[in-house]
């Protein structure tokens, strides 16, 4: 039996968590829940499984203690920012971290990786290009290899031309062509800054440099991603785009349990892959800029994209807008040294104030 504290559990990729643990209750055990805002559903879900403690953040200050203590895994899928002092006080109570929360290790990379080896921690990878490349490498993250090959669907403006992206609405943007998940991780797609997010990612989660990691284009988001490796070998992972099968593999690895249907190769027809339109979609560059700068830069990048993100989905901005404000706080913000959680959190309220300033003029 995994005893699993589930934070983020009403949102995507929590309910699909939450799905998982339905199918296989002689397995998996829910011993906490956290959500941000949502407590209804956080009320029914209490009366369904049980938990030794459920919390909703917006009821008052999160008890970071309690949430661990009974657990043996930690699934982090708690949205923004906010998921970086959970993946924090998980590695502290010394559980196995999954992590589904890009942010972690977006703002928070070299905090996290020191403190989860420092305390003797696994770090396992929940997002599916980041499974993929785990299920590439063996299970071994310190494995050897040439390159790491992210693979991205495009969103679906991947053939728009530059000038018509500026009138895209908020609902043509969450109409993503191959996967169903939350607002801001699909708006994020739609802008390729969700691409660049996974290429920070993969540098701390492979100890690697942004040399050996690039990202092209899949539409039909049948592989998953891939490793390249000196000899000129590649590995790939495949699979229908589910999210259910990275979440249980994270649970479950080594041992593969059904899951999603297995893929009928003679049906699947030709699989493409193309450069990513860099030039085109702004934020992807402002992703990498921000983490080869790291410190501070990544968590002013993410602060900023959360503030411009939502008030595109309020229909604030255009699309276009969203890189603008991006742009604007990077390029007014002094990078510093992130030397704690405290110099990170300071450095989200300043990329929000400077993003609400650009946008709203105040």
């Amino acid at each position: 039996m995994i005893n699993i504290a589930l934070i983020g559990c009403t949102g995507s990729i929590g309910r699909q968590t939450l799905d998982i643990v339905r199918s296989h209750p002689e397995r998996f055990r829910i011993t906490a829940l956290a959500c941000g805002t949502d407590a209804d559903s956080l009320s029914m879900l209490k009366k369904e499984f049980s938990p030794c403690i459920a919390h909703c953040a917006a009821e008052g200050e999160i008890p970071f203690g309690a949430l661990f203590e009974d657990c043996d895994v930690a699934f982090i899928a708690a949205g923004g920012f906010a998921g970086l002092a959970y993946t924090m006080s998980a590695i502290e109570a010394g559980k196995r971290v999954l992590l589904a929360n890009k942010e972690s290790l977006v703002c928070g990379g070299e905090l996290v990786m020191k403190a989860a080896k420092e305390r003797g921690v696994e770090i396992v990878p929940v997002d599916s290009e980041h499974s993929a490349i785990f299920q590439a490498l063996g299970f071994r993250r310190e494995a050897g290899f040439e390159k790491l090959i992210l693979t991205a669907s495009g969103g679906p403006f991947l053939h728009y031309e530059k000038e018509a992206l500026a009138r895209v609405t908020a609902q043509e943007a969450l109409a993503h062509p191959t996967w169903k998940m939350g607002k801001k991780v699909t708006v994020d797609s739609a802008t390729l800054l969700n691409k660049g997010y996974e290429i920070i990612e993969a540098k701390w989660l492979y100890e690697t440099d942004f040399e050996h990691i690039e990202a092209v284009v899949h539409p039909e988001s049948i592989v998953h991603s891939l490793v390249s490796f000196a000899d000129g070998a590649m590995i790939a992972q495949l699979g229908y785009p589910d999210m259910r099968l990275p979440i249980q593999l994270a649970l479950t690895y080594p041992e593969r349990l059904a899951c999603t249907p297995q893929l009928d190769l003679a049906r699947l027809g030709a699989l493409h892959f193309l450069p990513l339109p860099k030039e085109k979609f702004p934020c992807f560059g402002l992703a990498l800029a921000a983490g080869r700068a790291g410190g501070t830069a990544p968590t002013l990048l993410n602060g900023a994209a959360e503030e411009a993100v939502s008030a595109f989905l309020k229909g604030h901005i255009t699309f276009s807008q969203i890189a603008e404000t991006i742009g604007d706080v990077l390029g007014s913000i002094p990078r510093e040294e992130a030397e704690d959680l405290s110099a990170l959190k300071e450095a989200d309220a300043a990329a929000r104030r400077a993003a609400r300033a650009f946008i709203y003029g105040k």
